[in-house]
């Protein structure tokens, strides 16, 4: 294997970014020729192909952890460029970081934690279920993640961050109607609010109320603030984290709880293991938040 060319790398990652040739091109201002050209060089010096020329462009597992270095080098040229430049923390330039995030962090405790880095870097979020981060983070797409895995990925450190606690809540009117009795078996009918496809949470908690696998009628509704609505409105119940039912009054102002079972899943921030002022200061802030967001241990 030879050595790696950073104008290569940054080429790979522009494929990978883009979806294909012409439009890393265009991300790039080289022509198509040029992005291939760069393309096959890496690959000569890697000895591997990198790249399936599809529609969209795919990654093979070998593309993915050159991917990973491209995406690191990327990083330290841009704080090594910032450190020689003399900028800053609130200078102009900012240092992008890709990060992976469920939805119900990002709705409740992981902006507010980032926030004050926000003239230092630049954020770039990827919504994705928590039990799915990790993958993005194997496949060089993002820096850092929050996800259920405990086992660092490769390269990769894992820092437990706590225990988002859900609870199973309802209308009020909705709750009469379906649990009067509050009656377990009430679970395997009632109808349910599902965040999108990958959510599992309300699943595994029919399974641990009924003892079976039941299929009630469920809405899909993949945005947080419109889950909690749903639920409001009394399309189903629905678990929901007990950071947004914090700021609610004790009755919290409109709903109820089915049970006092409750559903937790822990939750951990994995990052490269990769010595970066701003990757370090991430670490930090999201690290502090959660410790006081979420349960701990």
């Amino acid at each position: 294997m030879g050595g790696y060319d950073s104008q290569q790398l940054r080429a790979l990652a522009a494929i990978a970014d883009a979806g294909s040739l012409d439009a890393a091109a265009s991300a790039l201002a080289l022509t198509p020729s040029a992005v291939s050209q760069r393309l096959r060089a890496l690959e000569r010096a890697c000895g591997q192909v990198l790249v399936v020329r599809s529609r969209p462009i795919a990654l093979t597992a070998a593309g993915e952890a050159v991917l990973r270095l491209a995406t690191q080098v990327a990083l330290l040229e841009e704080e090594t460029h910032r450190e020689l430049a003399g900028e800053q923390a609130g200078a102009a330039a900012r240092t992008p970081l890709a990060v992976a995030v469920n939805a119900d962090s990002l709705a409740t405790w992981f902006l507010p934690a980032v926030a004050p880095l926000a003239d230092a870097i630049e954020l770039r979020v990827q919504r994705e279920d928590e039990g799915l981060t990790s993958e993005l983070l194997r496949r060089g797409v993002v820096m850092a993640a929050v996800t259920t895995q405990a086992e660092p990925v490769a390269g990769c450190e894992s820092t437990a961050l706590g225990v988002m606690r859900y609870r199973p809540m309802a209308a009020p009117g909705f709750a009469r109607r379906w649990f009067a009795g509050a009656d377990a078996d009430a679970f395997r009918h009632a109808p349910v609010v599902t965040f999108d496809a990958a959510d599992q949470l309300q699943q595994r908690f029919l399974r641990r109320q009924t003892g079976a696998d039941p299929r009630p009628p469920f809405h899909l509704v993949p945005a947080s603030a419109d889950y909690l609505r749903a639920i409001e409105l009394g399309f189903g119940w629905g678990l929901v984290p007990e950071p947004q039912l914090a700021g609610r009054a004790a009755d919290y102002d409109g709903l109820v709880a089915l049970t006092p079972d409750h559903l937790d899943v822990a939750l951990h921030w994995q990052r490269w293991s990769l010595r970066t002022a701003s990757l370090r200061a991430l670490t930090v802030a999201v690290l502090t938040a959660a410790r006081s967001e979420l349960r701990q241990p």
